[in-house]
């Protein structure tokens, strides 16, 4: 059996979002070794240069293009390639485009005799990660999807500047499918162990709080609606979410991160993916967290699965 590398990663998808991945990682110092592989092998040859050519300003890192035969002994495999979402385009309408890519990319992984961890970035992640899960034949907690890490990014950036603090004091998550069905989980937010509301009683002096709150949980889920709308597609976020999760596993850190993985029947919920937080570690996805939710939170979270059933039930996995 090949010998897992911790420090090499290969990433699969060479366009805006995988580029800004492999960028970001680059710059991380995490990896010693990244492998870029793209359907198009000249632009994966064109973006390791690029990419290489920064390295003096960095850490010392080998940034090379590849095939599949390169990935087995990575530590991770991130998947972004896919078709991009278009203007107006919800994620769930990618579906069976980037379903049948993946039936080509899965198999290939597979034949390889791959150990490693697959992160699956490529949109409706929910869904692509339960694909890559069930084409695989990997553990659950090897195979897990980006899944709502940037939403909760988003809302902590949006609550941080409601409430004038530093984002990083701000806890909270977006759960269920990255995408419109998602739920901020309010009923759990806090300022640095302040409760939200009432942090927001003292710092914003307002007694609309619910009406803030919700427009705040709309504007996170149209953040990239209105991106894509006015440059095309977006990457630089999602590319800093990507670089957060390999951190926590590549240092083992523990970190609860609101990965998009399978559910096992929590909350009512089990066979279907999507984002609830996870401790995330040298394992991948170690074990689940239970957070405190209001019951109208549970059962949005229970509509987001069922949905995500529904869209499952039409494709052909078996």
């Amino acid at each position: 059996m090949t010998e897992i590398n911790s420090r090499k990663i290969a990433i699969i998808g060479c366009g805006f979002v995988g580029s800004a991945c492999a960028f970001a990682l680059m710059q991380s110092g995490l990896f010693s070794e990244m492998v870029l592989i793209d359907s198009n092998n000249q632009r994966a040859e064109g973006e390791a240069l690029d990419i290489s050519h920064g390295l003096p300003f960095s850490k010392p890192m080998q940034i090379y293009s590849g095939t599949y035969d390169d990935i087995t002994d990575a530590g991770i495999i991130a998947i972004t390639a896919g078709a991009g979402q278009k203007p107006g385009e919800s994620r769930l309408e990618l579906v069976h485009k980037n379903v049948e890519i993946f039936k080509s990319i899965i198999p290939e992984i597979s034949k390889r005799n791959y150990k490693g961890i697959l992160l699956i970035v490529s949109n409706p992640v929910d869904i692509m990660t339960y694909t890559a899960l069930k084409l695989s034949g990997l553990p659950s907690n090897q195979v897990f999807g980006s899944g709502t890490v940037l939403d909760t990014a988003r809302l902590k950036y949006l609550l941080g500047e409601h409430l004038g603090v530093d984002a990083r004091s701000v806890h909270a998550f977006i759960l269920g499918e990255h995408g419109d069905s998602e739920i901020a989980a309010f009923s759990s937010a806090n300022v640095s162990g302040i409760e939200l509301k009432k942090f927001c009683d003292f710092a914003c002096k307002t007694d609309k709080h619910e009406e803030a709150m919700k427009e705040i949980a709309e504007d996170v889920k149209l953040s990239a609606y209105e991106i894509i709308k006015k440059k095309g597609a977006t990457y630089y976020g999602i590319a800093m979410s990507v670089r957060r999760i390999c951190e926590a596993i590549i240092l083992d850190q523990k970190s609860i991160l609101p990965i998009s993985c399978l559910q096992s029947g929590k909350n009512g919920i089990e066979n279907v993916v999507l984002s609830m937080p996870m401790i995330v570690g040298k394992h991948g996805a170690e074990r689940s967290v239970e957070i405190s939710l209001s019951e109208e939170e549970r059962q949005a979270i229970k509509s987001s699965a069922d949905m995500l059933k529904g869209i499952i039930k039409t494709l052909d996995l078996d």
